[in-house]
């Protein structure tokens, strides 16, 4: 069984992308999970030392051998795991499905910077004030209503391609922004936002997000410890 080291499931978006995969497409693994703390010298830093000198999580780990960054974990598996629909069987679907995971990890800046991940915290005053505020997220909250739909529109759905694929694992982080934010966006989308939320697997992870109560200041730009 393949190990997957995480941290803290309120914070960690890039956590849920491959854990929300595995889980939701029964892969099984061994979870791992980390306190957040980049500060050089934690037990965060000292423990993934071990495996990945990024000293960022997630990594998955496979008799030894360890793969890091969300992408090479995702066609790692995809090789391991050929049989699971990790992505569209169609060859041209698989290539735009990797192209909207492709522009999520290297963009929407504003978006992660504004609204970072905060599962358990309802923001959506916040929400309110950066969308007035920030022009750039606005901007970004566009084209991922613009993706979306066209996605949905091609496939069908439920999904962007129709059924659960990573493309809508790479997303769902988006989706908990969406809703901690209190962003407004068309009917189409936020059903695509429930659905994605009432998944199993990322309810699950919702309740262990809920259930931490450990509130990281550096995760925290908008609340103080004695507001909560």
């Amino acid at each position: 069984m393949v190990q997957l080291i995480i941290a803290n499931k309120d914070y960690s978006s890039w956590s849920l992308r491959p854990w929300l995969l595995m889980t939701a497409l029964g892969i099984p693994f061994e979870e791992i999970k980390l306190r957040l703390n980049f500060e050089e010298g934690s037990e965060f830093k000292r423990f993934l030392a071990a495996y990945t000198p990024a000293g960022r999580v997630p990594v998955l780990v496979d008799e030894g051998f360890a793969v890091w960054e969300t992408p090479a974990i995702v066609e790692y598996l995809a090789e391991k795991f050929p049989s699971k629909p990790i992505w569209p069987a169609d060859a041209k679907a698989g290539a735009r499905a990797r192209s909207v995971c492709a522009e999520m990890h290297a963009g929407f800046v504003a978006l992660r910077q504004h609204f970072p991940v905060n599962i358990e915290a309802s923001l959506s005053e916040v929400g309110r004030r950066v969308l007035a505020s920030e022009p750039a997220v606005v901007r970004d909250v566009q084209r991922i209503v613009q993706m979306w739909t066209q996605l949905l529109d091609a496939s069908g759905g439920p999904f962007l391609f129709g059924g659960f694929s990573n493309a809508d694992a790479y997303f769902a982080p988006v989706c908990t922004r969406l809703r901690t934010y209190g962003v407004p966006v068309p009917p189409a989308v936020q059903a695509y936002v429930d659905r994605v939320w009432s998944l199993p697997a990322m309810q699950a992870w919702v309740r262990d997000a809920m259930a931490e109560q450990d509130f990281l200041d550096f995760g925290e730009p908008y609340r103080s410890r004695r507001a909560g």
